[in-house]
């Protein structure tokens, strides 16, 4: 004799398990990293001439969330670390003056971690992501708002470029003099970045 009882729930179990399937493949979340393979630039002036800071160190983690076409649909967790010292201009004199600034013997790290974040498509492979988090610089910590373009590659890798300014004095910084205080450096300074982070 057929269970009518039996079979119904045998159904629906079937039901369920094909809309948490299809629920887990729409919401697909994916771990990306990259380490010392960083495109930084920290832009700044200075009452002499314009100055630039280079460093290609540091540590990404981050996990984003794709739909099912491939598309990204959210960024969960992100992390950034990047050596102070890792920051090279071309005079050995500015960056002595700008890692006592930055106070590195004390602080070796320059930090981001995620709280929240709102991704926007561009197009079938661009997003925008306005990331907000908080950015540690010299050992103080403040909230910002990183916006950056993220493109997924052929190959699965992530492309992230943006920009972000930044006032020194809003991390306690004291903008670095030169040439026994003859030449200072302004407040503000222009953050660029270019990255690409993989599975």
């Amino acid at each position: 004799m057929i269970n009518m009882k039996h079979i119904l729930n045998s159904v629906r179990f079937f039901f369920l398990l094909l809309m948490l399937t299809l629920v887990i493949n729409a919401t697909a979340q994916v771990k990306y990293h990259t380490k010392d393979d960083l495109n930084l630039l920290v832009s700044g002036t200075s009452t002499l001439h314009d100055w630039d800071m280079k460093a290609a160190k540091g540590e990404v983690n981050a996990v984003f969330t794709f739909d099912a076409k491939g598309q990204i649909t959210g960024l969960s967790s992100l992390t950034v670390s990047v050596p102070a010292e890792a920051l090279k201009s071309e005079h050995s004199g500015m960056d002595k003056n700008a890692y006592k600034a930055l106070k590195t013997s004390s602080f070796a790290n320059i930090t981001f971690v995620l709280s929240s974040a709102t991704v926007t498509p561009i197009d079938a492979n661009a997003v925008t992501v306005k990331a907000t988090g908080k950015l540690t610089v010299a050992g103080f910590t403040k909230e910002v708002v990183i916006v950056s373009v993220c493109k997924v590659n052929a190959d699965k890798s992530i492309t992230v470029s943006g920009s972000q300014k930044i006032s020194m004095n809003d991390y306690k910084v004291e903008p670095p003099t030169f040439m026994f205080g003859a030449v200072k450096t302004g407040n503000d300074i222009t953050l660029k970045f270019s990255l690409t982070i993989r599975k």
